[in-house]
């Protein structure tokens, strides 16, 4: 992957010429590579790009690496969001824009919101946009809802920070790399998720949903926390290895389901 990154080649090439010789500038690019990668810097960083939803995706270290279990979260809000009119949604942290960037391919008639606070996260965002030639995607600076005040919507998702704070994931592989802001959210990493459910209703027409990522063992805490804010239709859905990965619930609807 490395070295087609070098030589801008897909791995096609690579076994067609076997025996190409790098340029000097080539093998001094593949070398700082492999040292860097050594290190255990992410390879999605080293080459600047990652692959989510079928759609390529700019990325820096100034967002998190798209990763294929938050493509269960477009899945969902895409069964929320109708193919045949209009429909405003909103991506809160969007980080990349990887999820809005998705969602707004898939749905062409939907008006999405992504909001993210950090400027140079938005600068990625903005560039997958404009890559994408996506015109139904407003990229805004805020913290949480502070960028949308007086606006609702008919779908919130998010894919929020979660790691608890002294979290010893903090310290392997991939995350040592990434924004800790972007992936740390207090002692028991329920902060944002609170901010969120919290303020949703304000935010959401009677009817609208909240669908939020969230870690591997907080689909219940999540279930408990949208049933407390008043959300109906309570739900915990599983990502392809089997992990609770995203809940979600109906503003005004009652009865909750059982998580």
């Amino acid at each position: 992957m490395l070295l087609q990154s070098v030589l801008d080649a897909g791995h096609a090439h690579l076994i067609a010429h076997p025996d190409q010789v790098l340029t000097p500038d080539q093998e001094q690019k593949f070398n700082s590579f492999i040292s860097r990668r050594i290190n255990g810097e992410p390879i999605a960083y080293l080459v600047g790009e990652r692959e989510f939803y079928s759609l390529r995706f700019e990325v820096t270290p100034a967002v998190l690496i798209p990763r294929p279990e938050t493509e269960l979260l477009v899945d969902q809000a895409l069964e929320r969001i109708p193919t045949r009119g209009p429909s405003k949604v909103l991506d809160l942290g969007t980080g990349s824009g990887a999820v809005a960037i998705a969602i707004a391919k898939r749905r062409p008639l939907a008006s999405i919101t992504a909001v993210d606070f950090s400027d140079d996260a938005l600068i990625v965002a903005r560039m997958n946009a404009k890559y994408h030639d996506v015109t139904n995607v407003c990229i805004v600076a805020g913290d949480w809802y502070t960028g949308v005040a007086g606006e609702e919507f008919d779908l919130i998702v998010s894919n929020p920070p979660y790691v608890a704070d002294g979290d010893p994931h903090l310290g392997q592989g991939d995350l040592r790399f990434e924004p800790r802001t972007a992936l740390v959210a207090g002692i028991d990493g329920l902060d944002c998720v609170r901010c969120i459910i919290d303020s949703a209703a304000d935010h959401l027409i009677r009817g609208g949903w909240l669908l939020l990522e969230h870690g591997y063992d907080q689909s219940e805490a999540c279930c408990q926390l949208l049933r407390g804010a008043g959300f109906g239709e309570v739900f915990s859905c599983s990502d392809l290895a089997g992990v609770m990965r995203v809940s979600g619930g109906k503003r005004g609807s009652f009865p909750a389901q059982s998580c």
